[in-house]
């Protein structure tokens, strides 16, 4: 069965008292039970929920696994994972990944005796010689938060079993239409359905997917004990959202592609970062382990903050927003939006500067986003002198010449 098959079909969902083709919205908070202890598979919907059981069976089906688990958030999900942990325990991340996961990780997590350390798995020696004998998960995303780095998910998971730890990839940006990493040998998959797997812009939520029964076991402890879980209607939102994924990231993919080639040939554009173009350094691997190359863009202007910012601000396609994987398309500044969270020296040493933009390309026709974007270019300062890193905590915008 193919994916748009399995999307639509692999989880049965037709209502057996009524007929109804839409599975029914079960917007009840508790069940009646025939008597004491019981019941007919549900007692309350913190614990479980019909509506969310199909969105979770639907996430298992889509990722090749035996088990989903569906959260209130992407956070929530990851939030859930390290809650497998104890005090001592490592987590090796890579280093380039989305600021709510830094943010998650190192000023809340590390408050329970937890460390993590942040590396470039883009290189496998740099990896395996990061891993340490309490590390307990490789986390890694990819492409990565913002600069679409690519990471071998096989070689991962071969050094995760050599050295016994999990390994967690963060799928959000794929989608499992595009990647599979369960496949490739992680042991865990991330969704932020957000993202993607909705892709209206209507709801927050987040997933996991896996294989491995102990853990899942464990994990369902966890949904349940912590609570953070979606509700009907927003479980319902996702399942309708995932009923097209498979159309709509073929088109955020064409899309893409066209405009990355529009923007690598700019003069006012320094780099650009998009997997499916050969220029990008991992385009064999992307090639490798992608059945497709998503949606989003990241590019960088020639310009300083306030240039980078005029060139956001004329834009009229684009909306300025955090959040991607929506029908309509997004552009955002790292650095001051989605991972201003990030300490000012992290974003000089990753490259995050102040003229990187991060698109999140829509299902529009191709034609008129670059229009757009060529119009906004057109309107940039040309008279930069140097780049300008501003931290957005200290507002210090000293720091010149970094870049």
């Amino acid at each position: 069965m193919n994916f748009g098959t399995k999307a639509l079909h692999a989880v049965k969902k037709t209502c057996p008292h009524t007929g109804a083709l839409i599975n029914p919205i079960y917007q009840t908070t508790t069940y009646v039970q025939e008597e004491p202890a019981q019941h007919k598979g549900y007692e309350y919907s913190r614990t479980g929920n019909p509506t969310r059981t199909i969105l979770e069976h639907t996430i298992a089906v889509l990722e090749s696994a035996q088990y989903g688990l569906a959260f209130a958030s992407g956070l929530a999900a990851i939030d859930t994972i390290t809650n497998t942990l104890k005090a001592g325990d490592h987590v090796l991340c890579c280093d380039d990944v989305y600021a709510g996961t830094y943010r998650l990780f190192e000023r809340v997590k590390t408050k329970f005796d937890l460390s993590f350390s942040w590396v470039d798995m883009s290189c496998p020696q740099v990896v395996e010689q990061a891993l340490c004998a309490n590390t307990k998960i490789i986390w890694c995303e990819t492409p990565t938060n913002p600069l679409l780095k690519l990471v071998d998910i096989n070689m991962l998971a071969q050094l995760a079993k050599k050295h016994n730890c999990l390994l967690v990839v963060d799928n959000t940006f794929m989608s499992p239409y595009f990647q599979q990493p369960l496949a490739l040998g992680a042991d865990v998959v991330v969704h932020s359905t957000t993202k993607y797997l909705n892709g209206h812009s209507d709801v927050v939520g987040g997933a996991l997917a896996t294989n491995n029964q102990d853990l899942f076991e464990q994990l369902k402890f966890l949904q349940n004990a912590i609570g953070a879980v979606p509700g009907a209607f927003d479980s319902w939102l996702v399942l309708r959202g995932i009923k097209t994924l498979h159309l709509r990231m073929e088109q955020h993919a064409r899309n893409a592609y066209k405009v990355a080639t529009f923007l690598e040939q700019h003069p006012r554009i320094k780099r650009v970062f998009y997997p499916g173009l050969e220029s990008h350094p991992q385009h064999v691997l992307a090639k490798k382990q992608m059945s497709g190359f998503g949606g989003m863009i990241t590019f960088e202007v020639d310009t300083d903050l306030a240039g980078s910012k005029e060139f956001l601000k004329n834009l009229k396609l684009f909306s300025i927003a955090e959040s991607l994987g929506c029908v309509e398309s997004l552009i955002e500044l790292p650095a001051l939006m989605t991972h201003a969270a990030l300490p000012v020296h992290e974003r000089v040493k990753l490259g995050i500067t102040d003229g990187l933009v991060r698109a999140s390309i829509g299902i529009e026709d191709a034609d008129d986003l670059i229009a757009d974007l060529e119009m906004a270019l057109e309107k940039v300062d040309k008279n930069i002198l140097y780049h300008v890193m501003v931290d957005p905590y200290t507002k210090n915008n000293n720091i010149k010449g970094l870049l």
